[in-house]
């Protein structure tokens, strides 16, 4: 259901084709299968970007992978994205394993593959419904909302309300792509969400205190990400695809 319901630190390079991590945050790829915590998740969107800005699918699939994972630790508050985040990191993988897999080793080529074949249904689903544009653009709002709700908790007081921010996260983003009965039945699952404190610490990388820190590193990346994907769904009129 992801829209589909109408300071400085020095730096580390890294193995791999992404851009250089900082040396806290340095994991190998094979950590996102042997342990789980959101600086997994984080690392992963940290190498989605190559020298070029292109936002590696192999990277921005895997990060989805660990949202997944951490949505899911939270029990079954966020099982309305997520099932069908797994639904669209299917159909991806089944394109990147398919006979055009050389067409979708990054977001950029597989927009211009599959805009320059006229594999993308531009005013209603008929022909391709499961194109890779189609099905990134969704986990792109969807990513929206997430980068918004962690910000949000980020610098929020000790004492704020994760139910109230997260809910205005989603409303800022998500909820424009959903009816009004799932928009009500999200956000009184909303309610249920841990204290800020709770929250933090669920994120398996140390106190409250240390995830902040962490997420005042690294939700840059994410961002830069999302606006690189953004400008591009913009740039071939994309963003609204049915």
């Amino acid at each position: 259901m992801a829209g589909d319901q109408e300071g400085s630190h020095k730096t580390s390079s890294t193995e791999g084709p992404g851009t250089p991590v900082p040396k806290g945050l340095l994991l190998k790829m094979d950590d996102l299968e042997s342990e789980f915590n959101l600086k997994v998740v984080l690392v992963s969107f940290k190498q989605c970007l190559n020298e070029k800005e292109e936002v590696l699918l192999e990277y921005y699939l895997a990060g989805w992978r660990g949202l997944v994972r951490f949505l899911n630790s939270l029990g079954t508050i966020f099982s309305f994205i997520s099932k069908d985040v797994v639904t669209k990191l299917q159909i991806m993988d089944q394109l990147r394993s398919g006979p055009q897999q050389e067409h979708y080793s990054s977001l950029q080529a597989m927009v211009a593959y599959e805009v320059g074949n006229q594999l993308v249904d531009l005013e209603r689903r008929s022909r391709h419904p499961d194109s890779g544009c189609r099905t990134v653009l969704r986990l792109h709002r969807a990513l929206r909302w997430l980068q918004l709700f962690l910000e949000g908790v980020r610098t929020s007081p000790e004492d704020a309300r994760t139910s109230v921010l997260c809910t205005d996260s989603y409303n800022a983003s998500l909820a424009t792509y959903h009816p009004w009965i799932i928009r009500r039945a999200v956000t009184v699952a909303f309610c249920a969400l841990p204290t800020r404190k709770v929250f933090l610490e669920s994120m398996n990388v140390g106190s409250s205190e240390q995830a902040v820190e962490m997420l005042n590193e690294a939700l840059p990346f994410i961002e830069r990400v999302y606006n690189i994907s953004q400008k591009l769904y913009a740039e071939h009129a994309l963003l609204d695809l049915p």
